[in-house]
């Protein structure tokens, strides 16, 4: 594969944030001080971003063309084959950034080692002048993560690198049918969660933990709940949150695995507010009212994070 330009993918600050939220940084530093606040930890973050993406220009000045674009903007950029994805940010900058590249490779930067964690930012902007040299000379090395995709009956389509929320967008009760492994029943719940391998270590083990804590309160001697996926594992893992049982719900299809020849099928009895988002990033969603469907199953293409 050749590559062409590096399209660099960022987010804003909070100290960017914060100033289109108050109109200007004197407005901004006022009201944070005045709650007792530390607006220079926003000012040094920001700094230390600035700094990190300058680096990150740097290095690619030479070697490729480059290109900035905010994430807002993912949704309806058109990436192309010739384009060598790098994200700066957080994790969750990636995960969001692998939905939209066609399965091309990404490079995740660790802008700031001190105050992130970085599982899926393998490299710093000191690190990238080389990772480049290596990726035009065809030596580079991929990890494969498996994704999710939900698809509605009108043929819209979403994918999640860690996992999908399905039900409703505020704090009422989900109701929906759902249909899995030959069973269907009528559902009233706190929604519904599918994980992929690599979010099972996020949302999907805090239901696990809430789980277990229930268990031991009752003294229960069963295993504990749990799962270990690996990232490129062709499997996802649904469970439907706090299901309700009454006269018209039921609660017998509560945790399952999704195959490629395994889908799980969720029909909205929601007149509105019903929603089917992804990585947590509630913006990103689809809208999912009575007389939509969606299958959740295994997505064609997976995300390719570059590793060294």
């Amino acid at each position: 594969m050749k590559f062409e330009r590096v399209i660099i993918i960022r987010d804003k600050t909070r100290l960017e944030q914060l100033v289109e939220r108050f109109n200007s940084k004197a407005q901004a530093k006022f009201y944070i001080e005045s709650s007792d606040g530390g607006f220079e930890f926003f000012e040094f973050e920001h700094n230390t971003f600035y700094e990190s993406l300058s680096k990150v220009k740097d290095s690619i000045n030479g070697i490729l063309k480059y290109k900035v674009i905010n994430r807002s903007f993912l949704p309806t950029y058109i990436f192309t084959e010739q384009d060598l994805v790098l994200v700066i940010g957080q994790d969750g900058l990636v995960a969001n950034t692998a939905k939209y590249v066609n399965g091309l490779p990404i490079i995740g930067i660790n802008p700031d080692i001190e105050r992130y964690d970085g599982v899926l930012l393998k490299h710093s902007p000191n690190d990238l002048k080389g990772i480049l040299k290596n990726i035009i000379k065809g030596s580079y090395e991929t990890k494969q993560v498996t994704m999710a995709k939900a698809t509605l009956n009108d043929g819209q389509v979403l994918l999640a690198f860690n996992d999908f929320y399905i039900g409703a967008d505020s704090h009422i009760s989900s109701r929906y049918s759902i249909e899995f492994n030959g069973e269907k029943e009528q559902q009233s719940s706190s929604g519904v969660l599918v994980s992929t391998g690599a979010g099972s270590t996020g949302w999907l083990s805090s239901i696990f933990n809430m789980a277990n804590n229930v268990s031991k309160y009752y003294k229960s001697n069963k295993n504990e709940c749990g799962t270990t996926l690996d990232w490129n594992d062709n499997k996802l893992v649904f469970v439907v949150r706090e299901p309700f049982l009454s006269k018209m719900s039921e609660t017998n299809i509560g945790y399952g695995i999704i195959t490629k020849n395994k889908k799980l099928r969720i029909e909205s009895n929601m007149p509105t507010k019903g929603v089917i988002f992804s990585d947590g990033i509630e913006a990103d969603f689809l809208n999912f009212n009575s007389g939509s469907y969606a299958e959740i199953g295994i997505a064609d293409e997976k995300a390719n994070l570059i590793i060294s």
